[in-house]
């Protein structure tokens, strides 16, 4: 069964969670077990869920900063009923991000099991 759009309103959640920050929203978005990776500055990152959850609560929200949303949903694809892989580009305060998000269907549930970002773009303080 063709799940893209469930999915891509699931996207939609996590580019609401990436800009709002609403630490009520991470558990729709978020499995407990994701883990969360990428390289910043030549470093691999790593993170758990209950890692990175207190990574967005201890920075300022895009929103609060007022810093200019931007997300794109670059694909979207389900490769077996109950997983799927998305590639989305979204802007973080001053730096843009690629992230690849995998998702797993659980409990009838779209949630992000792993997350592998890439340090794509900063954009100059004030754009």
């Amino acid at each position: 069964m063709d799940q893209i759009h469930t999915i891509a309103s699931a996207i939609n959640g996590y580019f609401d969670l990436m800009y709002d920050a609403d630490d009520n929203k991470f558990p729709e978005v978020f499995h407990d077990a994701c883990v969360i990776h990428g390289l910043r500055e030549g470093q691999l990152a790593a993170w758990s869920a209950a890692e990175f959850r207190e990574v967005m609560r201890n920075r300022p929200s895009p929103a609060a900063m007022k810093a200019p949303r931007e997300q794109e949903i670059i694909s979207i694809e389900q490769l077996v009923p109950d997983l799927a892989i998305a590639k989305v580009r979204v802007r973080i305060g001053q730096t843009g991000f690629v992230d690849h998000l995998i998702f797993h269907r659980v409990d009838g549930k779209w949630l992000v099991t792993s997350k592998a970002f890439h340090v794509a773009q900063i954009f100059p303080a004030g754009s």
